[in-house]
């Protein structure tokens, strides 16, 4: 089942994509696809819907974060052995955790709006782990039984700032639209296998990273179980997995960052596609 939300900021409604491609409206059964309808009986429900009696969305336009209630935006690095190597930074011995503001969240198909005084902002193409029901200490072999699917995440970042600015990488990743999320949440009976999933991602038409979740340093049943226990996590949270090499950050000799005006493509096999027009700083471009 593939669930999203659609309609401008503030005033979206739930859907689910049917078989077809086509977009069916959940307004008339549900206020929102929240924290409780990933749980399992949440999910429960809506399998036992007919999509072909719901109604047909012709144009659904804009397309925002597929659920609500994103309570922690969770993120961890240098989780691809060969992007470490880009990085020129040492493979971890245990996953690198960080965390995405709240705040930087968008739609996938929103704009990318460079901070003020961005200088080196960057791509990263990554999975994304929906939880589904509380994780507190569990266990690795357990750990997937706490998922309720899967998106596309691009964790942009700005790496002057995670880098160049002191303290921790948060800086860099936090900058509003820095966060795009969807095109849908695909739940987890639909990937069998998070680790088999193709990632990608174009600039300006150009494939700047290819990859394959299978090349993880630490697979996404370890990253559940592992963050599971240094915090609570809950129905709605969001962690992405790291992202494979090909970032503007390790192009040698001369790096290459996002400027106004790049089109950024990018997806992850059976779970869509995000695209994205780079602006400079416009406070009116913000959701």
């Amino acid at each position: 089942m593939k669930l999203l939300r659609y309609g401008p900021p503030g005033a979206t409604r739930p859907a689910l994509l049917d078989a077809q491609g086509q977009v069916r409206d959940l307004g008339g059964l549900l206020a929102d696809i929240t924290p409780q309808t990933l749980s399992a009986e949440g999910l429960t429900a809506l399998r036992a819907l007919d999509p072909q009696a719901l109604p047909v969305v012709l144009k659904p336009g804009r397309l925002d974060v597929p659920w609500s209630g994103l309570g922690k935006f969770i993120c961890i690095g240098l989780n691809y052995a060969d992007h470490a190597a880009e990085a020129g930074l040492p493979l971890p011995s245990e996953p690198v955790i960080f965390m995405k503001a709240i705040s930087c969240l968008c739609g996938p198909t929103d704009p990318t709006v460079l901070p003020p005084d961005s200088t080196r902002s960057d791509w990263e193409v990554e999975l994304g782990v929906v939880i589904g029901r509380t994780a507190r200490h569990v266990s690795e072999a357990d750990a997937l039984a706490h998922v309720a699917g899967y998106c596309v995440v691009n964790d942009v970042s700005e790496r002057a700032y995670q880098l160049e600015r002191g303290g921790t990488w948060d800086k860099g990743k936090g900058c509003d639209t820095f966060g795009p999320v969807g095109p849908w949440l695909v739940t987890a009976d639909e990937v069998p296998d998070p680790q088999a999933l193709d990632l990608w991602l174009e600039l300006n038409g150009q494939r700047m990273q290819n990859g394959n979740t299978r090349t993880m340093v630490f697979s996404v049943a370890h990253i559940v179980s592992y963050v599971s226990r240094f915090m609570t996590l809950q129905p709605g949270d969001l962690i992405s997995t790291g992202t494979p090499p090909g970032v503007g950050m390790g192009i040698k000799p001369n790096p290459v960052y996002l400027k106004p005006g790049d089109q950024m493509r990018l997806g992850v096999a059976g779970l869509g596609e995000q695209t994205h027009t780079v602006h400079a700083w416009d406070p009116a471009l913000l959701a």
